[in-house]
């Protein structure tokens, strides 16, 4: 079911996409500043039936803010009032980077796409954990994306996880371990399980509140690969799994930039896996990837999600997209 564009759509995108010449993350840093000004709530949006409790946490709603959109967390306070019922900020590293080289985010609205290849672009822990301290609690839960800092090299990346880890870890109601973006070199090897191994019995080791850890996989590993990626989570205890990140092909999608493509042609891949590792594992699973529409919601937890998670659908969809997407989730409680 499609429904006709709402006044973003309409009214509000066509203003924001022609900011700053067009570039895109011009829009992203002049959004994210207009949204810093808006006032905190106590209330979170849950409206009858829309409350979830996944891997021991209390969600208002099932929908929740994709990591990536407000990396340094400068913006939480209009999340909730925007719908959301959790929030993922990140992802973060150790070390404060300044991430790849720009232009490094393109839109394809014609496919309601989008290809980035930003690198981890953030403060770094010290300054989130600062930011999110002075904040104080929110109305929902706050996630947490842990990534490798692009100076670490892979034999100190547990290292560098686990510094992040013990300096977040009051803040976050849970942590997800990004192995899968494709925009850090040599990042996606952590999802080999010797890699793997040691780093989630690492951040076990730390884990002294037993908070949730979860894992976020790529769209790109083939079923064998995302097995023996399963084959350790489950080992090491995981919580549970967010699928997907972004994707390096390119379906539907004729561009020579190169990064990590999300938006709607991602979203038969992501089913896919999330049917898959929602099978597989029986953890619960973070379904992210190509909802744009309250039905792609309502197909993401029939593959096996138990939460779902809004990124590029929101940019191009707006505010609505996240009530829609909260009204899905309560139709198939």
């Amino acid at each position: 079911m499609t429904s006709s564009p709402g006044g973003y759509e309409r009214l509000v995108r066509p203003v924001l996409f022609r900011l700053g010449g067009g570039d895109a993350e011009t829009v992203h840093e002049r959004t994210l500043h207009w949204l810093s000004r808006v006032p905190s709530t106590k209330r979170a949006y849950s409206p009858p039936g829309a409350r979830r409790t996944v891997f021991g946490i209390d969600f208002p709603n099932a929908v929740g803010l994709a990591a990536g959109m407000d990396k340094d967390g400068r913006a939480l306070r209009a999340w909730p009032r925007l719908g959301f019922g959790f929030v993922e900020v990140g992802t973060v590293t150790w070390h404060p980077q300044p991430g790849n080289d720009r232009p490094r985010l393109f839109r394809f609205p014609p496919q309601e796409a989008i290809v980035n290849r930003m690198g981890f672009n953030n403060g770094g822990a010290r300054a989130l954990s600062a930011r999110l301290k002075a904040l104080g609690p929110l109305p929902v839960p706050l996630g947490i994306s842990l990534g490798k800092s692009k100076v670490t090299p892979l034999t100190g990346a547990v290292e560098d996880y686990v510094s992040s880890f013990r300096q977040l870890y009051d803040q976050g109601a849970y942590f997800a371990v990004n192995v899968s973006s494709p925009n850090t070199p040599g990042l996606r090897e952590l999802q080999d399980k010797a890699h793997l191994t040691a780093l989630l019995g690492a951040l076990h080791a730390e884990n002294r509140a037993g908070k949730p850890v979860l894992v976020k996989v790529a769209p790109d590993l083939t079923d064998a690969a995302l097995g023996e990626l399963l084959d350790v989570c489950l080992a090491q205890g995981v919580a549970g799994l967010i699928a997907t990140n972004t994707t390096v092909a390119r379906p539907g999608v004729t561009t020579t930039e190169t990064g990590g493509l999300s938006g709607r042609p991602l979203a038969p891949r992501a089913l896919e896996v999330v049917r898959f590792v929602a099978k597989e594992s029986g953890l619960p699973v973070i379904g992210v990837g190509g909802i744009t529409s309250a039905d792609d919601v309502t197909r993401m937890l029939e593959a096996g999600a138990s939460l779902v998670q809004l990124y590029t659908g929101f940019i191009y969809h707006g505010p609505r997209l996240v009530k829609q997407a909260v009204h899905a989730t309560r139709e198939h409680a």
